[in-house]
């Protein structure tokens, strides 16, 4: 007779919560997949390459973003509007184009309250691509920051449009007195995976530089290249296993979407929040690209390559749902080589990240025409870079 206990920073979840959260499905079916000896191989090298090729840049890039940006400047763009429309559609793309979706939401709750056009709306979603704005940046830097100057530039031209043509109360809701605050206490997984990544950042970002610039692990002892996979892969599982007890994940919304900020705020946990979350989806995506080739023998480089025109209508229509999840597989099948940089430049315009829930949940209607008119210059950005050969 035995009591079977469980680790302390899950103890206070309970059977049924285990089960309905859908997050948990992740992490089971890697474990599955790591007992099942035909795939194990393939199972832990896409862990290990999802961890050192993308975890340990994103981490390292979001705490140099989150230090260095303190916080978001809170203009009120109701001020900036009545200086001047572009000057508040301006900055409103700007503070869409920043990586993440903190600025995004900021435009979403300002229009709520009636402090903002709708032609900032349109701006702000144009010119935002969530998360996998971070993703970019940590693994192509240059492609990122070309990504948030055609999405600022997009977010500024949509945006001013939309004011000329509409007057400058259109789809305004009722003023709402309700703060919406997207914070929450840190989760017990996140407390306990901050002790870990302050031991193994540093060591990680030496081993993942190393394997960037192709250096053999070989030559520095047998086994070690296997050591490495191993560790890659732990901390991979580790990362996912954290984002998934991280939320009760019983919608789609925690599925698809980043944390809800800490409170007291915390860089660190926000870092850490960003990179699970992050780290969930790229492991997902890898593991499916894996899949797809190894067993159902589908090659998507040459599928996208036959029907290369597809890609960028593709882009955008997944870029209508909701959240930075399925954003995130666009950017990991761009980084992979699969889909060209038209089709990730169409699906950056045309998605809304997180934003689009706070937009859905407070002004339905408008959340609706902005996602509308969002795609439009998506589909011609998207294919005016497609015919230009990119």
């Amino acid at each position: 007779m035995f009591t079977l206990t469980l680790p302390k920073f899950m103890s206070s979840i309970s059977t049924r919560s285990f089960i309905e959260n859908k997050r948990m499905l992740l992490p089971l079916v890697l474990l599955i997949c790591l007992a099942y000896s035909p795939i194990r191989d393939i199972t832990l090298t896409a862990m290990s390459d999802a961890f050192f090729q993308v975890s340990v840049f994103v981490a390292a890039t979001l705490f140099i973003y989150y230090y260095l940006i303190d916080r978001l400047p809170q203009l009120e763009l109701a001020y900036l509007n009545a200086k001047s429309p572009i000057l508040e559609v301006s900055f409103a793309s700007f503070l869409g184009a920043l990586p993440g979706c903190g600025g995004a939401i900021i435009v979403v709750t300002q229009f709520t309250k009636g402090q903002a056009s709708f032609g900032s709306i349109v701006a702000v979603l144009t010119a935002t691509m969530g998360d996998a704005a971070f993703l970019l940046l940590a693994t192509k830097p240059t492609e990122g920051l070309l990504i948030m100057l055609i999405g600022l530039s997009v977010g500024v031209i949509s945006g001013s449009l939309v004011n000329y043509f509409h007057k400058s109360d259109f789809l305004k809701p009722e003023n709402q007195d309700v703060e919406h605050e997207y914070k929450s206490q840190p989760s017990k997984a996140i407390i306990l995976s901050k002790s870990i990544w302050k031991v193994i950042l540093i060591p990680s970002l030496i081993i993942a530089f190393l394997i960037a610039l192709n250096v053999d692990f070989a030559q520095f002892g047998s086994g070690l290249n296997d050591t490495v996979m191993f560790f890659g892969a732990a901390m991979a599982l580790f990362a996912v296993i954290t984002w998934a007890f991280s939320s009760k994940g019983k919608s789609y919304q925690d599925i698809t979407c980043e944390e809800e900020s800490s409170q007291p705020p915390s860089k660190l946990y926000k870092v850490l929040q960003d990179t699970h979350f992050v780290t969930a989806w790229v492991v997902a995506s890898f593991m499916l690209f894996e899949l797809l080739v190894n067993f159902a023998g589908v090659d998507l480089k040459a599928w996208f390559s036959h029907y290369t025109y597809l890609a960028p209508l593709i882009a955008v229509l997944i870029g209508f749902l909701p959240g930075c999840g399925p954003q995130i597989i666009v950017t990991t099948l761009y980084i992979q080589g699969i889909i060209p940089f038209s089709a990730l430049a169409a699906n950056a315009i045309s998605n809304d990240g997180d934003a689009l829930f706070p937009a859905i949940a407070m002004a339905p209607k408008a959340a609706l025409i902005a996602t509308f008119y969002s795609a439009i210059p998506a589909v011609l950005v998207g294919y005016g870079l497609y015919f230009y050969g990119v």
